[in-house]
């Protein structure tokens, strides 16, 4: 049956009986069942039980003094064993006034609860309540007397129904802590202390005024940095340093160890348009970039790409005394009467008129034109030069008989099988070159023929064209290879870069002369080595050619563009360019010459003397750049050239 909410007397001594009785019984006396929905008769409740478990504390610890003379049992200092310690220690202290006959009344400031014990201790006699009531005979005010028989209570202390003793406020209880968010009311004797429900976690600790502090392991010297490595301390940790800074250029690692960046990578863009990034130790340069293009090609003012020459704008006459017409990445030309083009050779070629059968009777063809000529018994006629008459001898007759006689020997001759002679047009002066590589003579007639495989009879049925397998799709090229085609045949190739290199572009199915494959260097870190190897790329080029029959000028054909000015101050500083051949020049038949086109520096490999196929070879060329400190890298070309053992 709950209470009602009073203030009387009677009221609160049930309250606090309540309170007693749970506190013998060991309860938890923050969480007492309550008697009454009043918050007054809960204070006395709580503050009952709570001194009766105190005295109880304190009572153990007074036997433990007096039956083992030491508190040694009571070492642990637990929120259970602190009260009871206290009261075990101030009776060793009463005990020990009294051995020396010392008054037991003393003014040490040991508090006021200690005080009591030792008095009682010292006069053999434990007080009745220590913590709350004092003896009657000594005091009648347990805190302070304030004059006319009134007592009071020191702070975080209330006086208690019987206006003497004191009691403590439990602030938790009314709410009148100032403990924060996170921490948790704890009332103790007088007072209160806020303890936290989260611990501070690592490299933090707990201060008196309840709040974590960070703890410097470099001041205390728990950090475990090594000897090249400095401590630093930071908000809850610590870091190691390194003692030794690194330059610009540089980045440590965890041991102190400092590490090129290679800003080619870690950076986007660090050259300008037509510059390869090169990277240094502590730095990186920017070199303009070196495009090879092939025959036909040139590259661009922005050094990016290839675009094509106009090479019937040449100082080389290429159709010779023919017409010209560009094309993308060649020329053709427009051929005068007597000849058509060629476009494997790029040549003006004698055209074979007799195959439209102009003469009456037989056609030699010859360069650039045609001769008729008659058989036996026959003349060419001087009127058109291609039909042929009979041959008539004069006879002196009269007119009437002589018409007689020519019209006799009309029908005689058109009455005998006349037996006519064949020319052998392969065994004329012009024979030779009649067909482009054998001449068959056929009676009345020839034909040509081409090599068994790589070659077909072009239209003309005179010269020979060759076979694109690349493009016929009848090359044996793997997936992993690329297939080129050369005159007269094909070569499946394949490329890997060498190490700290890598591939530039897509590998294709059927390689152009106009294609390069290209391997760009690419160190991989602290590989000193490959940054200091002046060497910056390894590209790959192709070019099929003739064995040359009439050799008697130098053939360019394969063109280094750069992006190199030729009319720079080179002792200011400017970029120079060097072109050598390093490998593969077989008997000496190519050189690579240096000249200007467009303001720029282009290398020129030129075939000087003619190679006799069929032949395969791999020119590798070296291209420097020059400046007045010296040489500030190369790049390395390897032109694969397949020489035909045919002149077409």
């Amino acid at each position: 049956m709950l209470i009602s909410s009073t203030t009387d007397t009677n009221s609160l001594s049930d309250c606090c009986k309540d309170g007693r009785k749970r506190g013998n019984d060991n309860q938890d006396c923050a969480s007492l069942p309550l008697i009454s929905e009043s918050i007054t008769c809960r204070i006395v409740q709580e503050q009952c039980c709570v001194t009766v478990l105190q005295d109880n504390m304190c009572n153990t610890g007074i036997n433990v003094a007096k039956d083992q003379g030491a508190c040694d049992a009571l070492f642990t200092n637990t929120c259970e064993t602190k009260t009871t310690k206290m009261c075990c220690d101030c009776c060793l202290l009463g005990m020990a006034t009294q051995a020396k006959n010392l008054p037991c009344d003393h003014d040490l400031s040991v508090g006021y609860q200690c005080s009591l014990v030792s008095r009682a201790c010292c006069s053999d006699g434990a007080p009745e309540e220590p913590t709350t009531d004092a003896p009657k005979t000594e005091w009648k005010c347990a805190h302070e007397c304030v004059g006319n028989g009134t007592c009071t209570c020191f702070k975080g202390y209330k006086l208690k129904p019987d206006a003497k003793s004191c009691e403590d406020i439990n602030e938790c209880l009314l709410g009148a802590s100032n403990c924060r968010g996170g921490e948790r009311c704890i009332n103790t004797q007088g007072s209160f202390r806020c303890q936290r429900e989260v611990s501070c976690g690592t490299g933090y600790e707990l201060t008196d005024d309840n709040n974590c502090k960070d703890i410097d392991e470099c001041e205390t010297d728990i950090h475990n940095c090594g000897p090249g490595l400095e401590c630093q301390n930071t908000q809850g940790s610590f870091r190691c340093p390194p003692k030794v800074k690194c330059g610009s250029g540089f980045i440590q690692d965890a041991l102190g160890n400092c590490i090129d960046i290679n800003e080619c990578i870690s950076q986007t863009g660090p050259c300008h348009r037509g510059q390869i990034c090169i990277n240094t130790v502590g730095s990186y340069s920017c070199q303009r970039n070196s495009v090879n293009c092939g025959r036909g090609y040139h590259l661009n003012e922005e050094g990016t790409r290839c675009v094509d020459i106009d090479e019937c704008k040449g100082p080389e006459k290429v159709c010779a005394g023919h017409g010209c017409i560009n094309l993308i990445g060649s020329y053709r030309c427009e051929c005068e009467a007597g000849y058509v083009f060629n476009s494997i050779t790029r040549l003006c070629e004698d055209l074979n008129e007799c195959e439209s059968n102009p003469c009456s009777q037989e056609c030699a063809n010859v360069y650039g034109s045609y001769q008729c000529y008659c058989r036996r018994g026959y003349q060419l006629s001087d009127m058109d030069g291609m039909t042929c008459e009979g041959k008539r001898e004069p006879i002196s007759l009269g007119g009437k008989i002589q018409n007689i006689y020519l019209s006799y020997l009309n029908v005689i001759c058109s009455s005998l099988s006349v037996t006519l002679l064949d020319i052998d047009e392969c065994a004329l002066p012009t024979g030779g070159h009649i067909c482009s590589y054998r001449c068959l003579n056929t009676p009345g007639s020839f034909h040509c023929s081409c090599p068994v495989s790589g070659y077909t009879v072009a239209p003309n049925g005179r010269s020979c064209q060759d076979v694109d397998e690349c493009v016929a799709g009848t090359h044996t090229c793997t997936v992993n290879q690329s297939c080129f085609n050369v005159q007269g045949g094909f070569r499946c190739l394949s490329f890997d870069c060498p190490n700290n290199y890598r591939h530039v572009g897509e590998t294709v199915a059927r390689l152009q002369r106009s294609d390069t494959i290209r391997c760009m260097k690419s160190c991989q870190p602290n590989d000193i080595a490959c940054v200091l190897d002046p060497m910056h790329s390894v590209s790959h080029t192709f070019i099929s050619l003739p064995t040359f029959r009439e050799f008697t000028r130098p053939e360019e054909i394969v063109f280094l563009r750069t992006t190199v000015p030729a009319y720079g101050s080179y002792h200011l500083g400017s970029y120079d360019v060097k072109f050598d051949i390093l490998e593969g020049n077989v008997d000496d038949a190519f050189d690579v010459i240096k000249r200007v086109e467009n303001g720029l520096f282009v290398g020129v490999v030129r075939q000087v003397k003619s190679v006799i196929g069929p032949l395969a070879a791999v020119l590798k060329l070296s291209m420097r750049n020059l400046t007045t400190q010296g040489d500030s890298g190369q790049n390395i070309i390897n032109v694969h050239v397949f020489v035909s053992e045919f002149w077409f």
